[in-house]
C-alpha cells in the first residue's frame, strides 16, 4: 500500500479502507456492467444476463406492467401542469418526475395511447400489429424495463466510487486529442460496446445531469459511443445469413465506427453544440494533471476522493431507484411514441422507399450489386435498426448483404430505441440532430465498409 499511501488530495492520506471503497464497488461495477460473459444466447455482459433471466419469470406480465407505468407517467404529469402541488414541486425527485412541458406530456399521453392499442389489440392493426406497436410493446419494451430497473439500481457502482475518475486520468491525454472528449467518456464506450446501447445512453445521461459533460461532450457520447452490443450484431448476421463472416464483419464495424468517432465531433451539427452545463447544475471541468505525477497515481487520488464521499449505502441505492423511476416513467413512454410512428411509416407507407432512391446510383457506383434492393436499407434503419436486415435478407449477393449488415449497426441512431431513449432523456439531442446524424454517419460509413466488402469477396 506505499504507493498508495503518497496519492494524496488536498494533503489527505490515502488509508487502506478508502482504497478499497474505491477498488471493491468499482470492481463489482467492471464485473457487472464491462466483462463479458458466454451464455447458450451468445456473448453478454451479468447486467444484460440477468436483465434476461428476470425476463423470463415475468416477461408476460411485463407490457400490462408497462402501461400502467406509462399511466402513472401521464397522470402524474397532469395533475402537476394543472394543479401544481406543492408536495411535488418542492420534491426535487417528482419534480423532475412529473414537471414536464405540453411537448413531452402530449409524447406521454401518445405513448400511454399507442401503449393500450397495442395492450388490448384496439383501433387500426397498423397501431397494434407485430411489426408495429406490438414489436415495441411485446418485443423491445420488455427488454428496456427489465435493463433500466438493474442498470438503474446497479449504475451507481460506476458513477459514484471512483471509477470514472480513475478511467478519465488514464485516458485523458488519448480521449481528448482524438475525440474531444474527456477521459471518463471512455467508460461509456467500453460499457455500451460490450453490453448494451441503452445503458451508454442512461450512463452518459446521469453524467451530463450531474455536470460532468457539457451539451457538446454529451451529445457527442450519446450519439457516436453509445454502440449496438456484441450481441445484437450476431442477431442482424443471422438474419442476414452471414455468421460465417464474423471476424470480418466485425473488424468492419470497429474501423467505420472508429471512423465516425473522429469525423462525426468535428462538424455539424455535433461541433455546434455549446459547451456549456446543464442548466440545471453546474459544470464539474475535467482537472488537469499535474506534470510530476503519473496517470495512475493521479487517477486514483482522483478516486479515492470520489469514493470518500459515499458515507451512507441507503443513499446509493435510494439514487438507483430514482434513475429506474426516471427511465420508467420518463423514457419508456416516449420509446413507446416515437417507435410506434416510426415503424408505422416504415410499414405502410413508401416514405423510405422514396427518400432511399438517391443511395441506388451511390451502390451502383460503388459496384455494390443489387443496388435497387439495397438502395432503401441504407435509410430505413432510422425507424429500427432490425429493419435493414428484414429487408435485405432476400437479397442474394453476399457482399450486398455484408454492406447493409456493417452499415446498420454503424448508423447508431435508430427511432425505435436509441433514438426515442435520446430525445426522452435530458441529453440536448433533438430529432433534427437525429435525421442529420443518420445520414452523416452513413455518408462517412459506407464507403469505408463497401471497400473493405470489396477486398473480402
Amino acid at each position: 500500500m506505499q504507493s498508495v499511501s503518497k496519492v494524496q488530495e488536498k494533503n489527505t492520506p490515502v488509508s487502506a479502507i478508502d482504497f478499497l471503497k474505491f477498488l471493491i464497488p468499482s470492481l463489482i461495477g467492471i464485473l457487472l456492467f464491462i466483462v463479458p460473459i458466454k451464455t447458450e444466447e451468445g456473448i453478454t455482459i451479468p447486467v444484460a444476463f440477468l436483465s434476461n433471466q428476470i425476463h423470463g419469470v415475468i416477461g408476460e406480465w411485463i407490457p400490462a406492467i408497462t402501461v400502467a407505468v406509462m399511466g402513472i407517467s401521464v397522470a402524474g404529469s397532469i395533475v402537476t401542469m394543472l394543479a401544481k402541488p406543492r408536495f411535488v414541486l418542492e420534491n426535487k425527485a417528482l419534480n423532475t418526475l412529473f414537471n414536464v412541458s405540453k411537448f413531452w406530456l402530449g409524447a406521454r399521453v401518445l405513448g400511454t395511447v399507442l401503449g393500450i392499442a397495442a395492450l388490448y389489440k384496439i383501433g387500426p392493426e397498423m397501431l397494434h400489429s407485430e411489426n408495429t406497436g406490438g414489436l415495441l410493446l411485446y418485443d423491445l419494451i420488455p427488454i428496456l424495463f427489465t435493463t433500466f430497473f438493474l442498470a438503474g439500481i446497479l449504475l451507481p457502482l460506476l458513477l459514484n466510487f471512483g471509477l470514472l475518475e480513475f478511467t478519465g486520468a488514464l485516458l485523458m491525454k488519448f480521449m481528448r486529442p482524438v475525440f474531444k472528449l474527456p477521459g471518463r467518456a471512455a467508460l461509456d464506450c467500453l460499457a455500451s460496446w460490450v453490453g448494451d446501447g441503452t445503458i451508454g445512453v442512461l450512463l452518459t445521461a446521469k453524467q451530463y445531469e450531474e455536470g460532468y459533460y457539457t451539451k457538446r461532450e454529451a451529445a457527442v457520447i450519446a450519439t457516436t459511443f453509445s454502440v449496438v452490443s456484441i450481441t445484437f450484431t450476431i442477431v442482424i448476421l443471422q438474419y442476414l445469413n452471414l455468421e460465417a463472416y464474423f471476424v470480418p464483419y466485425y473488424f468492419t464495424i470497429i474501423i467505420a465506427g472508429l471512423a465516425a468517432a473522429v469525423i462525426m465531433p468535428r462538424i455539424p451539427p455535433l461541433s455546434k453544440k455549446a459547451d456549456t452545463a446543464y442548466e440545471k447544475t453546474e459544470l464539474k471541468a475535467e482537472t488537469e494533471m499535474p506534470a510530476d505525477i503519473s496517470s495512475v497515481q493521479w487517477g486514483l487520488g482522483q478516486a479515492v476522493n470520489k469514493a470518500r464521499k459515499n458515507e451512507r449505502v441507503s443513499n446509493i441505492f435510494k439514487e438507483g431507484f430514482q434513475n429506474v423511476l426516471d427511465m420508467w416513467l420518463g423514457v419508456l413512454p416516449i420509446v413507446m411514441a416515437i417507435g410506434t410512428v416510426a415503424l408505422v411509416i416504415a410499414e405502410y407507407t413508401p416514405f423510405f422507399t422514396i427518400i432511399g432512391k438517391p443511395f441506388e446510383p451511390i451502390l451502383s457506383l460503388m459496384g455494390v450489386p443489387e443496388a435497387a434492393e439495397a438502395a432503401q436499407t441504407m435509410v430505413i434503419g432510422f425507424a429500427d435498426m432490425l429493419l435493414p436486415a428484414v429487408v435485405g435478407s432476400g437479397i442474394e449477393s453476399e457482399m450486398t448483404r455484408f454492406v447493409i449488415a456493417c452499415v446498420s449497426v454503424t448508423q447508431l441512431v435508430y427511432l425505435s430505441e436509441m433514438g426515442g431513449l435520446l430525445l426522452g432523456s435530458n441529453l440536448p439531442v433533438k430529432f433534427r440532430d437525429l435525421a442529420l446524424i443518420f445520414i452523416l454517419r452513413t455518408i462517412i460509413t459506407l464507403p469505408i465498409v463497401v471497400l473493405i466488402a470489396h477486398i473480402i469477396f
